[in-house]
């Protein structure tokens, strides 16, 4: 991306594209400027007159970066504040606002957008057909092709989590050396993904069931689950805690469906998995997952050890409240 937009606007519930459109914005200001700086804000904590001090001119006339992620928890105050400066924006900044949608923080919304800001709507896949189609988008982004048999093969075997999708093409493009992905190449990294997924290891992890998570996760990798779909999971388990566990009591039903993002059957499992976690247990165990993503990317030397050690992490965490 070239030349970002002095405001943006990102639509979009679905997490990961989102994530990766705000991630391409900020990645093009700094391949500009490598010295811009970045200030990532949640809406729900940004303070009137903050968005005022963070893009007021530099001494040294440096870039920077404001992003602004759950724009739907602003208060009106700020909201005003962003409408206004939206009209007329400084030139060293590039504001960035992450909205999921939906009615609430619409004031927002309406007022940048005929404000003149960008506007980038991320829809998320509901069909399986536009899933095959983000597989196949994901393996031409990696400069490789995959046959339609092999993409439906992934599928099949990973999900429609789209980020272990996304981490799963990837993980392929990296490790298969043919030019176009066929099903044997899928079946040689993901086969015994059926009997066990980065989900369902995730899942005991976070209820505490220490012993059967840990047999799981040796069973994954011994079968070709990639150690990036794990971590992958246990990162998409613990952020559903957190969303959960800190959205607003009065919520029900549609309201809180709507506030985190998740359809009513998810959020039921994660209420029942929320007992013995608190918030100080969710950030340490996010924290440990950080660390083993890296890791199992290149940064140690034992993926299979480092999964182990953050789910007794996570484990252990528990009970932190």
């Amino acid at each position: 991306m070239a030349n970002p937009a002095p405001v943006t606007l990102v639509i979009g519930d679905e997490e990961f594209l989102a994530d990766r459109a705000v991630g391409s914005i900020v990645a093009a200001v700094r391949a500009e400027d490598p010295g811009a700086e970045v200030h990532d804000l949640q809406g729900s904590k940004v303070q009137p007159g903050e968005l005022t001090g963070l893009a007021s001119p530099s001494l040294f006339g440096d870039r920077s970066v404001i992003v602004i992620r759950g724009a739907q928890d602003l208060t009106k105050d700020v909201i005003a504040e962003i409408v206004k400066y939206a009209a007329h924006p400084a030139d060293d900044t590039v504001l960035v606002l992450a909205h999921p949608g939906g009615v609430k923080g619409k004031a927002l919304v309406d007022g940048v957008k005929k404000a003149g800001a960008d506007v980038v709507t991320v829809a998320k896949p509901t069909k399986a057909g536009e899933r095959l189609d983000f597989i196949k988008a994901e393996v031409r982004r990696a400069g490789r092709s995959i046959a339609p048999a092999a993409a439906q093969a992934l599928l099949d075997a990973v999900g429609s989590d789209l980020r272990e999708l996304a981490a799963a093409c990837g993980q392929l493009a990296f490790d298969t050396e043919a030019k176009n992905i066929d099903e044997a190449a899928v079946a040689k990294y993901y086969r015994g993904r059926a009997e066990v997924s980065g989900f369902t290891i995730a899942d005991l992890a976070i209820e505490g069931r220490l012993g059967e998570a840990l047999e799981q996760v040796r069973w994954a990798l011994a079968t070709g689950v990639a150690p990036v779909l794990i971590v992958s999971a246990l990162a998409g388990g613990l952020r559903s805690l957190a969303k959960v566990g800190g959205a607003p009591r009065n919520l029900r039903g549609g309201q809180l469906a709507s506030h985190v993002g998740m359809p009513p059957w998810k959020i039921d499992r994660v209420k029942r998995q929320l007992g013995g976690w608190g918030p100080e247990g969710i950030s340490a165990a996010l924290q440990a997952v950080a660390t083993t993503d890296e890791q199992v990317k290149g940064g140690g030397t034992d993926p299979a050890y480092a999964l182990e050690k953050a789910i007794h992490t996570i484990v252990a965490s528990r009970s932190s409240r």
